[in-house]
């Protein structure tokens, strides 16, 4: 029995060391406890220096290593595990892993292989030299408009899988970063974390100018003819900067010509590129003062009018033999500007190009120190129709529940921040990993809305979204998810059916919108409506609803105690600073009233109807004029917080008594 044993041992030794591969056996917390030669070799040690020491040590990223093995148990196997071991010329490999078990099937280890791939890949390499060779002999066998063609298809190609590659680990970056900044953090971790999501930011920034640029350059550049909003187009928009113009106590005006018809014919896409771009110059080369978006009506006759868009900044100015240079790519008005205010030098080069494809001169105005105004003229036609339905940002309102969510998503991180996400808007959510298992879901329980990412194996996103609708027959409401967002693909999202997409890195509140506009055009009126109406007026009896405050600090009562105290603490000299700052006609009195008062509501759950009207307010003021309309919303305003305090103080008290 001795003597079989023994051989099998040996056998076993001698499969180990046949292997050209390096081979080593690993205990369950990562310790070595076999291997043979050719990683002893890659070691530079001898074998018993070896034995029990840590798999990780040996591997450039340990961390990943550790993955590796914890994965292996928890699976059972790993494949294609791409790493880099130390050795005396950091080799990539490719591991392979699986576990050994005892006659009882207890797990006893794991075997893991690392098969080098550097012939491999010096073999790729030859393999697209030989290609791009290829390539070229062959273009110049074709004509020039073949080449072009060509050149076209391999940018675009390029372009969607550099966007989807890019994009993915951004989003689940950006993302977990906003989750983690809504926690208990440090002034330090705060600091640093805000650091990685400007860094986040930028990056994203970075990938849009180029693959904009690259679309411009390539002719794909279309532009739609759709009746749309264009107040609302201009509001929704500005939006974006309110943030980064709070941080840098700058002020927003905005001058909109009410003249303007309501629904005009155009492309508030590539408009919205323009404004976007415009704005985002302006505000990063302003640190004090002012940016005034203007929107005029210049003309009109029976069938188009003409408008006029200005965007003026108190910035750092242009000198006037630098205006040209800056709409050229990656220019910007001199050398050091990129360094000290970052910024790739697309964005107005962008501008440029999408006004030049409309026959439209951008017109600039400069002074040094002074500031600068961008101002371009456009025709839009007019319409009887009505707009398209364009998603309004919406703050997260933590009543609006009973909202069922498929999410289908292959990876792991993307899948864990959509879950995270989900649960703090309070919706219930389910996660699949491809189209074939969504389908599945979709059989045997009801959903109110599909998250669907594009691409995923076995079946992607325009697959599963063409099962549901033309098979299935849902008309369930799908949002694509894509981290690519060439025009290629939004259109074959809209031809397979879907009602939207949503470019990652996802943004939190326009996800929650998209989600809440399309739930609400799907769900029909419920028989018992009229009961419905009935408790939704009894309710809004009262202003205050405490629910967000009793999720936010978890039923604490002596924080609820806290919060509530600071804002019956600060709210009525607010109230005072509004009402006297509108006799006085100070308007940049008003809106910092209102800057400092429009957080609470949502804190102190009062109706986001009355929010709107304090941002209303906030406005009004920042056009630095009396309009009509402003005195009546001061003095509804003012009803509901002193409402709203003696609301307050009524629940503060029964705290107290609670406690």
């Amino acid at each position: 029995m001795k003597t079989l044993k023994k051989q099998e041992s040996a056998y076993a030794r001698s499969l180990i060391e046949a292997n050209l591969n390096a081979m080593v056996i690993i205990s369950s917390d990562g310790k070595i406890v076999d291997m043979n030669e050719v990683f002893v070799n890659i070691t530079g040690k001898v074998r018993e220096e070896v034995i029990n020491t840590d798999f990780v040590v040996y591997c450039t990223e340990p961390q990943k290593a550790r993955e590796i093995y914890q994965e292996i148990f928890a699976k059972g196997f790993v494949s294609d595990f791409q790493l880099t071991i130390i050795d005396h010329k950091l080799t990539d490999v490719l591991f392979n892993g699986f576990v050994y078990k005892d006659e009882a099937g207890e797990v006893l280890g794991a075997v893991i292989m690392a098969r080098d791939i550097a012939s491999q890949k010096k073999i790729e390499k030859e393999l697209n030299e030989a290609k791009l060779f290829a390539e070229e002999a062959q273009s110049k066998a074709e004509s020039a408009t073949q080449i072009a063609e060509n050149a076209v298809k391999a940018k675009q190609q390029f372009l969607s899988n550099m966007s989807h590659e890019i994009r993915t680990p951004m989003n689940a970056i950006i993302g977990f970063t906003k989750v983690v900044l809504k926690t208990e953090l440090t002034a330090k971790q705060k600091e640093y974390l805000t650091a990685i999501k400007m860094s986040g930011d930028a990056l994203i920034v970075l990938i849009n100018d180029i693959l904009d640029l690259a679309k411009v350059d390539a002719g794909k550049m279309t532009f739609e003819q759709t009746p749309f909003k264009l107040a609302l187009s201009i509001s929704a928009m500005l939006h974006l900067f309110e943030t980064k113009i709070q941080e840098k106590n700058l002020v927003l005006v905005t001058e909109y010509d009410d003249n303007i018809p309501e629904v005009l014919i155009g492309d508030p896409v590539r408009l919205h590129q323009i404004i976007l771009n415009l704005v985002s110059n302006a505000v990063k080369f302003t640190t004090k003062g002012k940016i005034t978006v203007s929107v005029r009506l210049l003309s009109e006759d029976e069938e188009n009018v003409n408008v006029e868009f200005t965007v003026a900044d108190t910035g750092i100015g242009i000198t006037e033999d630098k205006i040209e240079k800056i709409f050229e790519n990656f220019q910007q008005a001199s050398s050091g500007t990129s360094r000290l205010y970052g910024g790739t030098g697309l964005g107005l080069a962008i501008v440029k190009q999408l006004l030049d494809l409309q026959g439209v001169k951008v017109i600039v105005k400069s002074k040094v120190d002074e500031g600068s105004s961008f101002s371009f003229i456009l025709s839009f036609q007019k319409t009887n129709a009505e707009a398209e339905l364009e998603t309004k940002i919406m703050e997260l309102n933590t009543e609006i529940k009973n909202i069922n969510v498929l999410v289908v998503e292959d990876m792991a991180l993307n899948q864990l921040l959509m879950k995270t996400l989900l649960d703090d808007f309070g919706f219930e959510c389910d996660i699949t990993a491809n189209g074939k298992l969504a389908i599945e879901k979709l059989e045997t329980k009801p959903y109110d809305i599909i998250l669907m990412d594009l691409q995923m194996p076995e079946m992607n996103g325009f697959e599963a979204t063409d099962y549901i609708r033309n098979t299935m027959k849902s008309k369930i409401p799908i949002i694509a998810l894509t981290a690519d967002v060439t025009t290629v693909d939004l259109a074959k999202c809209n031809e397979v059916g879907m009602n939207d997409y949503l470019a990652k890195p996802v943004d939190e509140r326009t996800l929650y919108s998209k989600i809440i506009s399309l739930v609400n055009q799907k769900m029909p009126l419920k028989e018992n409506d009229e009961e419905d109406k009935e408790n939704s007026a009894i309710k809004k009896a009262k202003y205050v609803d405490l629910d967000y405050l009793v999720h936010r600090t978890k039923s604490n009562p002596k924080l609820m105690m806290e919060m509530i105290s600071l804002y019956l603490l600060q709210t009525p000299p607010l109230i005072y600073t509004m009402k006297q700052s509108l006799l006085n006609k100070d308007w940049h009195l008003l809106y910092s009233a209102m800057h400092k008062i429009i957080p609470s509501f949502s804190i102190m759950g009062i109706s986001a109807d009355f929010e709107e009207m304090a941002k209303k307010i906030q406005e009004y003021a920042s056009r630095l004029e009396q309009l009509d309309g402003i005195q009546d919303l001061v003095l509804q305003l003012e009803t509901v917080c002193l409402q709203a305090c003696t609301e307050l103080e009524e629940e503060l008290k029964r705290i107290k008594e609670i406690k």
